[in-house]
């Protein structure tokens, strides 16, 4: 029986791990957010704690926009009718505040961890 050389295990390997990470991945709690208009929707989420989850962004507005939470360090930029995604990391119980920095007057979205 021929044993493969190491180059193709290892590609085997390295394969096998890509698709085990994209199945996690799709596996993520997901939650739409849409920002216009320097609006953040909806403005308040509930998402389970200690629990990577998936956010899905749209950006319905006519201009650019920032989806950012500095407590979490996550920054997205959308051009308008962008859409993108951000994953946030198993956070511990409590409320995190998230805004467009592009319209620094708009009301803040709050994502409550429970």
């Amino acid at each position: 029986m021929r044993v493969p050389n190491r180059g193709v295990a290892t590609a085997i390997i390295a394969l096998a791990i890509i698709a085990t990470a994209s199945a996690r991945a799709a596996e993520l709690p997901t939650f739409a957010v849409t920002l216009a208009a320097g609006r953040i929707e909806p403005a308040r989420l509930e998402i389970p704690a200690k629990t990577r989850v998936k956010l899905t962004l749209r950006n319905a507005g006519s201009g650019a926009a920032e989806f950012e939470g500095r407590e979490v360090r996550v920054e997205k930029v959308l051009a308008p009718g962008a859409e993108s995604f951000v994953v946030l990391p198993a956070l511990a119980s409590g409320t995190y505040r998230f805004f467009d920095d592009f319209h620094p007057d708009a009301p803040d979205m709050l994502i409550v961890v429970k």
